[in-house]
This record gives structure tokens, sequence and C-alpha cells, in this order.
């Protein structure tokens, strides 16, 4: 058996790949025996004599179905997990986002005048100081001031109605008055 190790070599070079990607045909060892420069091995490429292998396949299949299945929640329990729970899911970041779905919410409410701006600050202050968990909350608690609002405007306006009234009816009694002393006289 003849070394091809020189042809091994230059073959890698002309194919622009590894040593271990050259095929040299074993029927024809004589015929690369005798090429020893460049030229006789592009000759022999041509010819066929001397082929690059074709890249190994490298299937994804597996990561793809492993990579599905962790998107459904799978394989994450206690014994996966490298960090710790505020690493994987920063508080700060769970808190930035609950304020800026309220926020949001706040002032959604007061474009459409929902909420006046003197309601809007009470409320903005009460979401800075963690007093709503989710948007549910927040939203029931605007309806029931708005309602407790819209009550303690009704109680007034009556409040107010009857003093208006009892006024009038003390405006009467004592023209009323005058004017029978006025017949007296």
């Amino acid at each position: 058996m003849v070394s091809l190790k020189l042809q091994k070599r230059l073959a890698s070079s002309v194919l622009k790949c590894g040593k271990g990607k050259v095929w040299l045909d074993p029927n024809e060892v004589n015929e690369i025996s005798m090429a020893n420069s460049r030229q006789n091995i592009r000759k022999l490429v041509k010819d066929g004599f001397i082929i690059r292998k074709p890249q190994k396949i490298h299937s994804r299949s597996r990561a793809r179905r492993a990579h599905e299945a962790k998107q459904k929640g799978r394989h994450s329990g206690y014994g996966k997990r490298r960090g710790t729970r505020e690493a994987r899911l920063p508080t700060k970041i769970l808190w930035m986002r609950r304020m800026r779905v309220l926020r949001r919410l706040l002032r959604k409410y007061r474009e459409a005048k929902k909420i006046d701006k003197h309601m809007y600050h009470d409320m903005y202050l009460k979401v800075k100081g963690n007093m709503f968990k989710n948007k549910r909350v927040l939203m029931e608690n605007i309806h029931k001031s708005k309602a407790e609002k819209a009550r303690e405007k009704t109680l007034a306006d009556q409040f107010e109605a009857k003093r208006a009234k009892s006024k009038a009816s003390r405006v009467r009694k004592i023209a009323r008055r005058d004017e029978r002393l006025a017949q007296v006289r």
C-alpha cells in the first residue's frame, strides 16, 4: 500500500476542506500516487478520483421536540432550575409590569372622562402604594368610589333642596304674618 499522505494534504488544500473530508478512490491508488502537484490533484478531482465527502447530517428534530415541550411548560420542575426564583423572574419586573398596567388603565379612564383628575391623582398614589394587586381590583375600587361620590352628591342635593324649601316656607310664613298684622292695624 502506497502512502497517499501528500496527495491527501494537497487535495484538502485544493478542495478547501479538512483532510478527513477528502475521499481518495481506493481503486485508483496508482493513478493518485503519481500526482505530486496541485495541478495534478485538480485533474484527479475533475475526473472524480478524489471527492470531497458530503457534510454529515445533524438533525435538530429532537431539539425542536424538546423545545416545544418546554414551551408547554414541561421540564421545569425543581430539579431543572439553576437560578433562584428572583434570578429567574425578578419581583421588580413583576412590579413594573403591574404598575404599567394599572397606570395605563388610570390614564385611559381619565382620557375617557370616566374619572376626574382629582380621583385620578388619588388612585395613582394608591396604586403606587401597592393597594391594588391587579386591574380587576382597581376597577372595582374605582366603581365603588364613583358610586359613593354619586350617593353623597344626591344626598347633598336632597339636603340643599330641603333647606331651600324650608327657607321658602319660612319666608312665606313671615310674609303672611306681616300681612295679617297689617290688616289688624
